[in-house]
């Protein structure tokens, strides 16, 4: 895995910090990079289940959903988290509760419709038999806008001291619903010092989040399609034009794009269905950048082979991916005259596929113009060389450049290098040099480059930046 998301709609902070000291201890014994995504909780409407027993529902019976929460759960009464649910919803309305939201198996989750508001209680009627098991059940109201701040009071306490303390690499925001929502979040996180740098992902979860698409892709760094919540508020049938339309436009806006929910089935099997292993495939046909794994890997019981799966379906895939078509496209869409960085990143890739390279190294100092590189998805790796001035190691969390390097993680056909140069006290060109040696001794040492391999690079000189040709001698 490239980067481990801690969900904050489960689990306390200590149980988050355990899990995050393992990681450090993973990173250190394997020696390699893994960026922390923090994901908030957000407008996340919740059944609460304090007794944590199995509650069965049956088809064509009544349920009341309350906002006291000192009540216990029950066939007959579900306490939730939300004291305005009774104004929010009429006479007709859907509502969905799952754990883990809605796996689509219709045995463990449940399908309501709204028949009458009574007081704060809503009074619906059980459309499918189901059971639902766990402390706590997501409910979901298909289409009604839900007045809750999308960046909670609770959420902004876990940030500014869980998310500080570990300087978190990414935020997750979920339900984000408008572009100001993600401009609020930034400027939270901006008062925040170290979190400054974090970068935003704005989590697509429902219809109003569609609607305003466009504007949420300019402020956010990057876009966490939520199929799970997705998948309800929109039809079934429209879910993969959504899916492809939005690829599209964060792969021309050169902005990290994440799909999730593929492979729900991989929770309780060995093997993902056809449909999920085909599912992964066209994700990355259709431009994904990477994979979010939920149920699977927090409480699957096969969250290793669950990764190693669907890495393997990815790597085929991109096999097959038509490179020159999206270049194309991506070149036609930038247009012309191009910005420079544009010009020297499309024409990196178009050299780098000309000469067919093994390679590309891009050397940078925040990592745009690497990313920049990796948006015209070229058919080889990128090494994102992130040059250091202090003593920092591969799995060190605070060194200069680790943040820039583990947020490179989240971008297709990037990897990251946290390099010195050999002599501190080098001029520039000649610490350039040097820093190439140990990209292509590291290049040689992972297996992607050999003995007489030609690389591409792409680095500054002065104030000039440079695209150059390089073969490896013996």
């Amino acid at each position: 895995m490239s980067v481990a998301r801690f969900d904050f709609s489960l689990g306390s902070p200590e149980y988050h910090t355990e899990t995050l000291e393992n990681l450090k201890l993973a990173t250190a014994k394997t020696k390699k990079l893994c960026a922390v995504m923090l994901d908030t909780q957000g407008p996340e409407l919740q059944v609460i289940n304090k007794g944590e027993s199995c509650i069965s529902l049956v088809a064509d019976g009544t349920v009341v959903l309350t906002p006291d929460q000192e009540q216990l759960a029950s066939s007959d009464l579900l306490p939730v988290n939300f004291k305005g649910l009774a104004k929010a919803v009429t006479k007709g309305d859907t509502i969905f509760i799952g754990q883990y939201l809605f796996t689509g198996s219709e045995t463990t989750s449940v399908w309501l419709e709204v028949d009458e508001v009574k007081n704060d209680d809503v009074v619906c009627t059980i459309k499918n038999s189901a059971t639902l098991a766990g402390a706590l059940f997501t409910l979901h109201v298909a289409q009604v806008r839900i007045e809750m701040p999308t960046l909670s009071d609770a959420d902004k306490e876990i940030i500014s001291t869980w998310g500080t303390k570990h300087k978190i690499d990414f935020l997750s925001l979920s339900f984000t619903r408008e572009a100001e929502d993600v401009r609020r979040a930034r400027d939270f996180l901006s008062k925040l010092g170290d979190l400054s740098q974090t970068k935003i992902f704005a989590k697509i979860e429902n219809v109003e989040g569609l609607t305003h698409f466009d504007e949420i892709l300019q402020e956010a760094d990057g876009i966490i399609l939520s199929r799970g919540n997705l998948g309800i508020d929109v039809p079934p049938e429209k879910v993969f034009l959504f899916q492809k339309d939005a690829l599209y436009k964060c792969n021309m806006a050169g902005k990290a794009a994440v799909v999730t929910r593929v492979v729900d089935s991989m929770t309780d099997n060995l093997r993902p269905t056809r449909a999920e292993a085909t599912d992964v495939a066209n994700a990355v046909l259709d431009g994904s950048d990477a994979i979010l794994l939920g149920a699977e890997t927090y409480r699957g019981l096969y969250p290793v082979e669950t990764i190693s799966t669907v890495r393997k379906i990815c790597s085929e895939a991109e096999k097959v991916f038509n490179q020159d078509l999206y270049f194309k496209q991506a070149m036609k869409y930038v247009g012309e005259p191009m910005s420079h960085l544009e010009s020297i990143a499309s024409s990196a890739v178009r050299a780098a596929v000309k000469v067919n390279a093994s390679i590309i190294i891009c050397f940078t100092s925040t990592g745009k113009a690497a990313r920049l590189i990796a948006k015209y998805r070229p058919p080889m790796p990128v090494l994102s060389v992130i040059v250091t001035r202090s003593k920092a190691t591969q799995v060190d969390y605070s060194s200069s450049g680790a943040f820039e390097a583990r947020q490179s993680l989240v971008v297709r056909a990037l990897f990251p290098l946290l390099a010195e140069p050999r002599d501190p006290d080098e001029g520039v060109y000649e610490a350039d040099e040097s820093v190439l040696k140990v990209a292509t001794d590291y290049g040689m040492a992972s297996g992607v480059l050999k003995s007489r391999d030609r690389v591409v690079v792409c680095q500054k000189i002065g104030d000039a930046s440079v695209v150059k040709i390089i073969e490896l001698d013996n």
